[in-house]
């Protein structure tokens, strides 16, 4: 990846995006990259051109041109590993997060014995049980006995000594760790490398949903050990609604030889057009893909990722997103900290661009405030039962943004 060294502000891309309109016209405060990245303004060219590859060349677009589709999935590769801290081999763009999800626990959960439970957070985002449970019960397992979700303490937090703690008392019955990168509720940064180890030293494979946390926080996948992760690219990647995800597998496994679900284009290229009955996987993270990369949403992605290297790279960014939340929680804690609560670890190590609040006063007037500051133009999003998630993004979010934000709670409180 070819990075543009930078120490500019944040909000230095803002016009290189569309923001969303509030009332009167102007430019909606979009502080919710962390459910929905704001659209590059390259997105739309960058779509056309491939739609306008499909009407002029057809069926020889896959083949032809600067950008032949057969190799659209790896055009943005090399800057999505380097985002992750991971190999060009051990990523790929497939699917969406679920699918990916269910990849993985296909092959790496394997209970065998009395090493049959799954470990993961309890309150995770809701995708992640259900796949997990299913699972499970695929196995012909009981998810009351063979699901265990570790318990956020009273301050809402998880701790990861609860976590090791476990697995040193109960490892020899664990096949899987599940955890995610960011709690997303929270906007609780974990210590993944520290779970590594306490899952290495379990014996348990480690697996991680890093929705919340790929393009949010530098991470280093290769070097924590983690057996396999998957991730969305709609939030912090900009990449669109339902758009493609991504997935890293370890390097380790790159001869994987246990069981997968296959699909033609997880089989190896060389042969992949003979049309062969057998299934010979490719190396790496690409043996598990099934079908065709698609074309029109891997486009926007390969668009926003251009903008995260000339921004300077993920540790450009993560400093400007401190900056930013840094400055939103002393606001808060200076102006507002009678009536609002920031759930969000301070800690710099363990917060990343979301800020979780909550209204002191209970969870109907956290509700009131939420919709007032939707009717004024803030477009943040609401998370059962009681908290307000702003997420200030580096690469289009300013601190004039996170001064009215603070100012406009006051007002409306």
């Amino acid at each position: 990846m070819t990075v543009i060294q930078t120490d500019s502000a944040p909000g230095q891309f803002r016009d290189r995006f569309r923001i969303p309109r509030g009332p009167g016209g102007k430019d909606a405060l979009y502080l919710v990259g962390n459910s929905l990245g704001a659209q590059p303004e390259a997105a739309a060219d960058a779509v056309n051109a491939q739609l306008e590859r499909w009407a002029s060349l057809g069926v020889v677009g896959h083949f032809d041109g600067p950008t032949p589709w057969l190799e659209f999935q790896r055009f943005g590769i090399d800057t999505l590993a380097d985002m992750v801290g991971a190999k060009r081999h051990e990523v790929v763009v497939m699917n969406t997060l679920t699918i990916n999800l269910h990849l993985m626990l296909t092959s790496f959960f394997r209970p065998q014995g009395p090493r049959r439970r799954i470990v993961m957070e309890r309150g995770s985002f809701p995708t992640d049980r259900y796949a997990v449970v299913s699972q499970i019960q695929w196995h012909g397992l009981d998810p009351d006995r063979d699901l265990a979700e570790l318990a956020p303490r009273r301050d809402r937090l998880l701790h990861e000594e609860d976590l090791e703690d476990y697995l040193e008392r109960y490892g020899e019955q664990v096949a899987l760790v599940l955890w995610p990168g960011v709690q997303y509720a929270t906007g609780q940064v974990f210590d993944l490398a520290r779970i590594g180890r306490a899952c290495r030293k379990a014996g348990c494979v480690f697996g991680l949903d890093l929705a919340h946390a790929v393009g949010n926080l530098p991470l280093a996948l290769h070097e924590i050990g983690a057996d396999f992760a998957v991730w969305c690219s709609y939030k912090y990647l900009n990449s669109g609604p339902a758009a493609v995800a991504g997935c890293f597998v370890h390097e380790r496994h790159r001869d994987f030889d246990g069981p997968r679900l296959a699909g033609w284009w997880g089989h190896d290229e060389h042969s992949r057009f003979r049309m062969g009955p057998d299934f010979k996987p490719m190396r790496g993270a690409e043996g598990w893909q099934l079908s065709e990369p698609p074309i029109l949403t891997l486009a926007p992605l390969w668009t926003s990722l251009d903008l995260f290297a000339e921004a300077g790279g993920m540790d450009a960014l993560r400093r400007q997103s401190l900056e930013l939340t840094g400055h939103l929680a002393h606001r808060i804690q200076e102006q507002l900290s009678e009536r609002i609560r920031i759930l969000t670890p301070l800690e710099p190590h363990r917060r990343g661009c979301q800020l979780s609040l909550q209204v002191r006063a209970g969870r109907e007037a956290g509700l009131k405030l939420f919709e007032r500051l939707e009717a004024r133009g803030v477009i943040c999003d609401w998370r059962e039962p009681d908290i307000i998630r702003a997420a200030p993004v580096p690469l289009y979010n300013t601190l004039d943004e996170v001064e009215i934000l603070v100012d406009l709670i006051d007002k409306l409180l």
